[in-house]
């Protein structure tokens, strides 16, 4: 597991001031984040320890499902995917809802409280789904207008099952992951706080989640949604490619 590169007293330091807007930098243009850090402190708080030890620079969106959501946050690239160093994971917090244009955490399948460093932008309005199974998806953030003009940019590229690729047509997709070259895929290139003053939210009106009450008894395995973090395992794991049904 990851240790903290800054010390308790340095981050507490840091998160005084809940750093509220983030940018993402991508060639196709960048991705602003408005964090409801009111909301849901300890997602945020986890999210901003990512991108203050430089963790998402230069990671790979490595699942893209159009009209559903945008992954990214837990693989960089070398000669394969190769998994980010996460920190512990962290309790779930599924107090707003999975709107169109919203940004939650990734989590296993049958585990509430298993987000660690992965996300996922939602492309739609995914409530229905998103705001019950495992407990809720815990949403932490929105983006621009402007920016879910990039989200669908991406989205629109040639994709190899569920990753987004650049400089090659479907025909060319490789058998394995090992099989991309790094030129092949599309990149999360830094991810910075451009704006750290913690009443810039205010403005925001986040829809409440109103479905987290609910009986989900019998919808504790979320291996078919939006943020799971099994298939892309499964893809790691049998080196190839297959679209979840």
């Amino acid at each position: 597991m990851k240790k903290h590169l800054l010390s308790t007293a340095l981050l507490a330091s840091c998160f005084t001031a809940n750093a509220t807007i983030v940018e993402m930098q991508t060639d196709l243009g960048s991705i602003t984040v408005h964090l409801y850090d009111q909301h849901t402190p300890i997602t945020v708080e986890n999210f901003l320890n990512y991108v203050a030890d430089g963790s998402y620079d230069g990671t790979v969106i490595h699942r893209s499902v159009d009209n559903f959501v945008l992954q990214g946050g837990g693989f960089k690239f070398d000669t394969d995917f190769e998994a980010i160093e996460t920190a512990d994971a962290i309790t779930n917090e599924p107090e707003l809802s999975n709107v169109k244009g919203t940004i939650a955490m990734a989590k296993l399948g049958g585990n509430a409280n298993s987000a660690t460093s992965q996300w996922f932008f939602n492309l739609k309005d995914n409530s229905a789904n998103l705001d019950l199974q495992n407990g809720g998806f815990t949403v932490f953030g929105e983006v621009t207008v402007q920016s879910m003009d990039v989200l669908e940019q991406i989205t629109s590229l040639v994709h190899c099952g569920e990753i987004p690729v650049v400089n090659l047509n479907e025909e060319q997709c490789p058998d394995t992951t090992s099989g991309f070259s790094g030129e092949n895929l599309f990149y999360i290139n830094s991810v910075t706080v451009i704006d750290d003053d913690p009443n810039s939210s205010a403005s925001l009106s986040p829809k409440e989640n109103t479905l987290i009450d609910e009986d989900n008894s019998s919808d504790n395995d979320s291996s078919s949604s939006g943020g799971s973090l099994a298939w892309m395992l499964s893809l790691l794991a049998l080196a190839g490619f297959s679209r979840r049904k």
